[in-house]
């Protein structure tokens, strides 16, 4: 009886500060930081997006409007979700693999939906 109470006060304590963790998780924005606003002047803005509950993640994004955007999907994303679309924008690529980039530039500050070609997974582009 011992040694299962011992057992049991070690597996709540073991959940509990795994909880505690995967709560206080610092999740990526998917913006560009930078101290110095001049900085990304001529530079590509780099994304990376994540599949995460079936949809893009971060589901939003933010970047700066007349300097270009690379977007990556990584290898968790899979399915539809590799075919990424900004409508609104023009833009619309299938990225078969994880090594693809989806580039081009905003010339029009706003915010943008953007999703799958099937409209499963979808999220917002915010641009500055």
């Amino acid at each position: 009886m011992k040694n299962t109470t011992i057992l049991m006060l070690v597996v709540v304590a073991v959940v509990i500060v795994g909880a505690f963790f995967f709560i206080n998780e610092k999740s990526p924005t998917g913006n560009i930081i930078t101290d110095n606003p001049n900085s990304l002047q001529g530079q590509k803005q780099q994304v990376i997006l994540s599949e995460r509950n079936l949809n893009y993640y971060p589901s939003r994004i933010s970047v700066k409007a007349n300097q270009p955007v690379e977007i990556t999907l990584d290898s968790s994303v899979q399915g539809c979700l590799r075919s990424f679309v900004i409508k609104d924008l023009g833009v619309s690529k299938f990225a078969r693999t994880a090594s693809d980039k989806i580039t081009f530039t905003p010339t029009k500050a706003g915010t943008f939906s953007f999703a799958c070609s099937m409209g499963m997974g979808y999220g917002t582009l915010v641009v500055e």
